[in-house]
């Protein structure tokens, strides 16, 4: 039987082998069980292949853990693009497979990763410091487009340069190389766990900096259109002001999707499976509309991200969010890591026009000008802040400037027309892989050295939650009783805003219908339960009694010791209480141990935590079977008692 299956095999594939030649030499078609059909999958194939062969690159990195350490991710992934285009270029590969155009990246490449930078940004941390923020975002990057533009140009009219350009078109290349990369950015400093302050000022400036510099990109690129003769005044009056409507129309945009997506996954109880959906879509259409109207898609969805996070998180089931956040952000690593393969593939397969001085000036004005835009931002900051950014925060902030996916997906789509485009685009891949790798490789050490002080690796108690939200009300307090309307109070009016308006509008009300806690939290509501019941009858006799307000504020309340008495039993009640059940919680933990399995904790943790601030600060809640602590355990079955556990020495 197997013999025949063989021979019916050898059958088919002389078939198929000799199915040309037999179709040359025959005037009629014949019938072919299998075909070869390129062309139909040729698109998918060759996405499909890409994707899979970045996302095994980043897997071995992280193998070889001496190799990934030393390297960021994206330095890595530059290395192997370039040593892929050399070898495609070697085999007489087209140079379409494995170029990058610049309508792929903006419509489907940079989406996923500006909105995970939305979705993941701690909304507190961010607007506390917005101020600075938005300086650095906005203002930082007009001094360092108009900076580097009018030095290059002044060195281009002395004919350093072998190939010369007019004002409009330094300034548009001046701003593509003034946008700092959020995805450089994340990937370096999330690895380095810098503290929450630096953190949030170099990530949130990366972010909100890219959108302005598409802004002045445009708007440059509109200018050169008009042509530098043909511009008047009022031209120029409207492009000043087009800068700050397509920066807020694309806010505008965003919160209203924002609220979209919020409203509709309200009334998807019915159908969970769909809620997904519109998360990912309807930012997306945020993007589109954006690009639509022609005002700023990367604020627009990153916007768009911000506004719906804590009303979709509230529309959806545990395991819903589960699912977003782990598909968020895959679309963002994958995109990642085709964009910064493909910087290595592009360096090999794009036309390029070497310039020396061209190079070497633009490297020094991008790292003087953010240098000195950094200092004098800072001193002017400091005067307002309470929290000051000191001489070693304007450091990092300043060596911190990484480029990335953004300068160069701009300095592609640049008009062919420009005839320094060449050169503009071999500056532009040089400069990034002068941040990445210099930069990106030596700041960890640097960083080291100098002491920064990093992100605490702890989350946050329920006591801590409690303590600052009873911080947040006192300050926002003392402000109304000193007539000051600062932070504190404008955080407190959108809080009750948001409470009384926004979620009742934009998030489902429910009661639950089981009560799923732990031993101790129901321990803890019997407690308040018993406490209550105790305090009712109380409360209705003191109602019929009459108190003078003078005697009441005169009259200092007396001690009963009997209500003293009372609350140490029941302290000493509650301690015995929680023993109980710690100690029931070590065995389980002891038994776990023994059996070989993983150790979890009491409520379900995911390998995601809901923004790149607790990402940073969680620890892992898991003995996990490669740890040391696990092997020793395994080794010494008696190490787990209660003098090694975490707390019993506080």
């Amino acid at each position: 039987m197997n013999r025949l299956y063989l021979a019916i095999f050898v059958f088919l594939s002389i078939s198929f082998s000799f199915g040309n030649i037999e179709e040359e030499e025959s005037s009629s078609k014949r019938f072919e069980i299998i075909s070869f059909e390129w062309h139909s999958v040729e698109t998918a194939y060759t996405v499909s292949i890409w994707i899979l062969l970045a996302s095994v690159a980043k897997i071995l990195f992280h193998v070889n853990k001496k190799f990934g350490d030393a390297l960021p991710d994206s330095a890595c992934l530059i290395v192997v693009g370039l040593l892929l285009g050399e070898v495609l270029k070697n085999f007489n590969v087209e140079a379409s497979y494995f170029s990058l155009e610049s309508h792929t990246f903006f419509l489907y490449l940079l989406p996923p990763i500006i909105f995970d930078a939305g979705y993941f940004m701690p909304n507190r941390q961010l607007f506390e410091n917005i101020d600075s923020v938005m300086v650095f975002a906005f203002i930082g990057t007009i001094f360092n487009t108009v900076a580097i533009a009018i030095t290059l140009f002044v060195c281009g009219s002395y004919g350093l340069f072998s190939i010369e350009f007019s004002l409009f078109e330094i300034l548009l290349f001046a701003a593509l190389i003034s946008a700092v990369d959020p995805v450089a950015v994340i990937a370096v400093f999330e690895e380095i766990h810098v503290n929450e302050f630096l953190f949030i000022n170099v990530f949130g400036e990366a972010l909100f900096n890219d959108g302005a510099a598409i802004v002045l990109y445009l708007m440059f690129k509109k200018f050169n259109d008009i042509g530098e003769e043909n511009m008047t005044f009022i031209d120029y009056s409207a492009g000043g002001l087009s800068f700050f409507v397509i920066a807020l129309g694309g806010v505008f945009i965003g919160i209203c999707f924002a609220f979209i997506a919020s409203f509709v996954t309200k009334y998807t109880d019915r159908v969970k499976a769909l809620a997904p959906v519109f998360i990912f879509v309807i930012p997306y259409l945020s993007y589109l509309t954006a690009e639509m109207f022609q005002v700023s898609s990367i604020l627009a969805i990153v916007s768009c991200g911000i506004a719906m996070k804590e009303y979709v998180k509230g529309n959806l089931s545990y395991e819903a969010n589960t699912a977003v956040k782990y598909f968020v952000k895959m679309l963002a690593l994958c995109s990642e890591t085709i964009i910064f393969m493909f910087l290595g593939l592009s360096t090999v397969s794009s036309n390029h026009h070497w310039d020396t001085y061209f190079i070497v000036i633009t490297i020094a004005s991008c790292l003087f000008y953010r240098t000195f835009g950094i200092i004098i931002e800072c001193t002017v900051l400091n005067r307002f802040r309470t929290k000051k950014f000191t001489a070693l925060d304007q450091f990092v902030l300043s060596y911190g400037g990484l480029r990335g996916a953004i300068a160069f997906g701009l300095a592609v789509s640049m008009p062919e027309m420009i005839a320094a485009k060449s050169m503009f685009l071999t500056t532009t891949i040089i400069v990034i892989f002068f941040t990445v790798f210099i930069q990106g490789i030596s700041i960890r050490s640097l960083l080291n050295w100098l002491k920064v002080e990093k992100a605490e690796e702890h989350e946050i108690s329920l006591i801590q939650n409690v303590y600052n939200r009873y911080f947040d009300y006192t300050m926002a307090g003392i402000e109304d009783i000193i007539g000051v309307h600062g932070k504190n109070t404008v955080r407190d009016n959108f809080e009750t805003f948001n409470a009384k308006v926004l979620k009742p509008i934009l998030m489902k009300s429910y009661q639950k219908r089981h009560f799923d806690a732990s031993q101790i939290i129901r321990a803890y509501t019997k407690v308040i339960v018993q406490d209550a019941m105790n305090v009712a009858p109380s409360r209705k006799s003191s109602r019929k009694e009459k108190v003078d307000p003078m005697a009441l504020e005169m009259k200092a309340p007396e001690k009963n010791p009997t209500i003293v008495a009372d609350e140490e039993f029941r302290v000493d009640a509650l301690y015995k209480m929680f023993n109980t059940l710690l100690d029931s919680k070590v065995k389980e933990i002891e038994n776990a141990l023994k059996e070989r399995q993983e150790i979890q904790t009491m409520l379900p943790k995911t390998d995601i935590d809901d923004d790149y601030m607790a990402i940073m600060r969680s620890p892992d809640n898991t003995l996990r079977s490669n740890t040391a602590i696990y092997k020793r355990s395994i080794s010494n079955p008696n190490m787990l008692n209660n003098n090694n556990l975490p707390g019993n020495n506080v």
